[in-house]
């Protein structure tokens, strides 16, 4: 089977309408650890569960990226952001669109209701850059990226580069790493239905 690995843009599972997780269990634990070895790997500070192939509404963060720093992980198990206040502008980048940056304007505080991995529930108001951070994942989960953010010329000076990344993709599926997209979407829609992540999909 395929290993556990970040997606690249266009994977379907990056526009996939992502669903609540049903159970907090062994599978999503050990996941949750894959995810931040291979968040810290990517140097990143951020990582949503379909950047991994999975149609679920959880991400893992570490504002701090130091993977030393074990008390800065943070998991949000079926988020929902309930208030955006103010506005700020700060560069961004996606692990599933490598060496791309762009200034992105986000709202500058937010609340968040989310559970964790204990299966406790919390209502938070961050601000700064967790707050950015945070917003970037929640998009993922909601089936956006960072460069829909973008105005227009923004977006062409980078237009590019998302090219490259595409076509990285594209070479992927044809030499076998992923099959086409109906299947992987076919897929996505299976486990979707399920609720729950594969026993044993960490380990793959």
């Amino acid at each position: 089977m395929l290993d556990m690995r970040i997606v690249l843009f266009p994977h379907p599972a990056l526009r996939f309408p992502s669903v609540d997780i049903q159970r907090i269990d062994d599978a999503l634990r050990a996941t949750v650890q894959r995810m931040f070895e291979l968040m810290y790997e990517s140097k990143g500070v951020g990582l949503a569960a379909n950047q991994v192939g999975l149609p679920f509404r959880f991400f893992v963060i570490n504002p701090s990226g130091d993977p030393a720093q074990k008390d800065q992980e943070q998991v949000f198990i079926n988020p929902i952001i309930t208030s955006k206040r103010g506005s700020d502008i700060h560069e961004e980048g996606c692990l599933s669109l490598p060496k791309i940056y762009s200034d992105v304007e986000r709202p500058a505080e937010i609340t968040i209701d989310a559970f964790d991995l204990n299966g406790q529930s919390s209502k938070r108001k961050l601000k700064g850059f967790i707050a950015r951070v945070i917003q970037h994942e929640y998009d993922h989960i909601e089936g956006f990226i960072f460069t829909d953010r973008l105005d227009s010329d923004a977006h062409d000076e980078i237009y590019a580069e998302i090219l490259d990344v595409a076509e990285q993709f594209r070479r992927q599926q044809a030499e076998g790493v992923y099959p086409d997209d109906d299947t992987l979407i076919a897929q996505l829609q299976a486990t979707a239905a399920t609720g729950r992540i594969p026993a044993d999909f960490a380990a793959t």
